[in-house]
């Protein structure tokens, strides 16, 4: 099967397509022919060896995509040939098959297109349970977002709202401020490109403090890191939760006498080691996505497809954080 192969680390220009084998299905695994794969984060550091998992090489990045099921091995019973799914795999995302655990896979609804549902699970996934299991969003809560017009940013700024937030969205451009808007957000902040100098980070959080008021936020969503945690952190409420989702600008250090005097939590979120150790839970997370994207309350943003071939151009421009919403390689007709 034809894939697009990381054979050494390098970055995206360091992809070329190749072949590999074609999967064989087992009991209670499926294999799913591949239509869509949505790019994340994850995809720009597994094939630099930046990722905290490292698969052996040769490997086709790409773990969150929609197909059709080309096979059942002994045993499945919630999938049939021929039925359109959705899933989340490690790694293999960008080739034209992959094989997986039942259980890892959920029913494309028939109006939603397999690039949309390429991009729904990791994201919005993953921040229903940062909100949810690890930030016990409330209505009324002050919720900023960080990273506000990417993929996840654009998921917590959606449900945020669906869960009765006033959501502030931070972002680098006009352009993404627009899309955050768009996305419902009740007030957007523009802040500069980092790193930061001592006077840039106190104007931020300044920034920051002026929008979230005088009870300062209830929950901080950050999908950015960098020197943008701190003067974050700097705008929390009492007992607020600070999401820790992902660090494209930089793994920041957090004065933590900051913690204590706030009296706040500093909070980890780790969507794949949860589903892995709480399915049922994670289950019920995603049955409570669907309900809310049939209802027209979430709506994953596609905004641009590329080609099999020119994968790692997508991979290159979600590195760049120059992503609005999400990047989906189609990787077959």
């Amino acid at each position: 099967m034809r894939a697009l192969l990381s054979r050494a680390p390098g970055g995206p220009e360091t992809l070329e397509i190749g072949q590999l084998p074609d999967p064989a299905v087992v009991d209670g695994q499926v294999v799913v022919a591949i239509k869509a794969c949505a790019i994340n984060f994850p995809d720009v550091l597994v094939i630099e060896d930046k990722y905290q998992m490292r698969p052996p090489r040769p490997f086709a990045p790409g773990g969150e995509v929609s197909g059709v099921v080309e096979q059942v091995g002994a045993g499945v019973t919630r999938f049939k040939v021929g039925d359109r799914v959705m899933g989340n795999t490690s790694m293999g995302g960008l080739s034209e098959k992959a094989l997986f655990v039942e259980s890892a896979l959920y029913p494309v609804p028939e109006e939603r297109s397999f690039e949309e549902a390429a991009a729904l699970l990791l994201t919005y996934g993953t921040t229903i349970h940062a909100l949810v299991d690890r930030g016990h969003i409330k209505a009324g809560d002050n919720l900023l977002v960080l990273g506000a017009a990417g993929g996840v940013g654009l998921a917590a700024v959606e449900l945020g709202k669906a869960f009765g937030a006033r959501v502030i969205g931070a972002v680098s451009s006009e352009e993404k401020a627009q899309a955050v808007r768009d996305a419902g957000a009740d007030d957007v902040i523009v802040y500069g490109r980092g790193p930061f100098g001592k006077d840039e980070s106190k104007a931020l959080a300044e920034q920051f403090k002026e929008k979230a008021g005088k009870a300062g936020f209830q929950l901080i969503y950050d999908a950015v890191g960098g020197d943008y945690a701190e003067p974050a952190l700097r705008s929390i409420g009492w007992e607020g939760r600070y999401l820790v989702i992902g660090f494209p600008a930089g793994i920041p250090k957090l004065p933590l006498n900051l913690t204590l005097l706030k009296s706040c939590d500093v909070c980890g979120v780790f969507w794949g080691a949860f589903a892995a150790r709480d399915p049922e839970a994670n289950r019920a997370n995603i049955q409570q996505l669907f309900d809310l994207w049939k209802d027209g309350r979430i709506a994953p943003r596609v905004t641009e497809v590329f080609p099999l071939e020119q994968g790692g151009d997508a991979i290159a421009k979600m590195a760049a954080r120059q992503a609005i919403g999400k990047l989906v390689v189609r990787v077959a007709d």
